[in-house]
């Protein structure tokens, strides 16, 4: 499996940005948005479910970011609203083998290449 991100760039605090991550084929299993900044270790932001039913949020964007995926188009998304400059980072998309959602990067066995989010205060 191939992951593809995109949507990331430069954006004034308060603003938004839709990440998506396109895989190269089906995914059967919960995927998930991590987060790296500088010079910090890699965060759990979200995950979802293969039905799209369950999602589960880090408290630092619960009620900002909203994770989605279209099954059909085989793609990923992460909606995030009144972005704040701590949530400058690379963000990841990822597939776990597990069918719920996992919080650890050690239980994802396919990463994308990851996109640039920088928020201006």
């Amino acid at each position: 499996v191939q992951l593809q991100a995109s949507g990331g760039g430069l954006v004034q605090a308060g603003g938004s940005l839709r990440l998506s991550c396109a895989a190269s084929g089906r995914i059967f299993s919960a995927m998930g948005w991590f987060r790296q900044a500088p010079g910090k270790e890699r965060e759990f932001v979200a995950g979802i479910t293969w039905s799209g039913g369950t999602a589960l949020y880090a408290d630092s964007v619960k009620g900002r970011f909203t994770i989605s995926r279209e099954n059909a188009k085989n793609t990923l998304y992460l909606q995030m609203n009144s972005l704040k400059p701590e949530d400058t980072a690379v963000y990841y998309c990822a597939v776990s083998p597990f069918g719920n959602i996992r919080t650890r990067g050690a239980e994802y066995n396919y990463w994308g290449q990851g996109t640039q989010v920088t928020v201006s205060s």
